[in-house]
């Protein structure tokens, strides 16, 4: 958390420094973030405190990647079981990893997948949420594995997430690592499955979805050693003032 809001201060004194309105609205927030640094506490619930449910998940029973179904965030399935449905789709037309919930390791763990595997027979999106991200990808140099698979690279921003700034073709099945998946938000007949970004990596190489054996073989192998420095985050407070400004304007 300390980590998180040191960043968010970073970026936020940036926007001010930048001409963002409303700069006092900012610097409020900013100031309410510096003062929680001083004394850094975490909200606990009352010991009274009564819940309408309890549900509890043990993460070592999941063993394979979840998706969420065309077109219902809330249809969600394990990989097998949806292989296993008739009705489901397999074959992917369209692949998107973007939106804000992304961060830039899901970019770095994309890249690890497709470096070496050539052009993928899907049309392949690929939209950073921040000018930020965008440009140090560049520096790492994931922007030219993108191109190199033959990437359709957009301007960070929503893209597809809400289909503001560009569409799917009409009727197209898509594997994306956006939020929502509701009828025609991406394309019109869309049909929409929602997951992670390594899981879109091997539907993009494929061109359909895999099986829970193909994606073993090939997401661990591709990223096996490397995970550190992949799902490392992009700290504001780290990057200089003047690029910062920069990225921010």
């Amino acid at each position: 958390m300390i980590e998180y809001i040191q960043s968010n201060i970073k970026l936020i004194e940036a926007m001010i420094e930048a001409g963002y309105q409303d700069a006092r609205t900012l610097r409020r927030r900013a100031d309410k973030m510096k003062a929680w640094l001083d004394n850094p506490t975490l909200l606990e619930p009352d010991e009274n405190a009564e819940y309408a449910a309890v549900i509890e998940i043990d993460l070592s029973e999941i063993k394979e990647p979840i998706v969420a179904c065309p077109n219902d965030p809330d249809d969600v399935a394990t990989l097998s079981e949806v292989l296993a449905d008739e009705r489901r789709p397999k074959k992917i037309d369209e692949v998107f990893v973007g939106s804000c919930m992304t961060n830039i390791g899901h970019y770095r763990a994309l890249g690890e997948i497709l470096r070496g595997e050539g052009q993928v027979p899907v049309r392949l999106w690929i939209v950073p949420p921040t000018k930020m991200d965008e440009r140090q990808l560049r520096e790492e140099g994931y922007y030219a594995i993108y191109g190199q698979a033959g990437a359709r690279l957009e301007v960070p921003g929503c893209s597809l997430c809400m289909g503001n700034q560009a569409r799917v073709k009409d009727g197209a099945v898509v594997f994306s690592t956006s939020t929502r998946n509701f009828d025609n938000r991406m394309g019109k007949d869309a049909k929409v499955y929602l997951g992670s970004a390594e899981l879109a990596a091997v539907c993009a190489i494929l061109g359909r979805l895999p099986t829970v054996e193909e994606y073993m073989n090939i997401v661990p192998k591709k990223l096996a050693g490397k995970e550190d420095e992949i799902y490392k985050y992009l700290n504001f407070h780290q990057v200089g003032k003047d690029e910062l400004i920069y990225l921010t304007v």
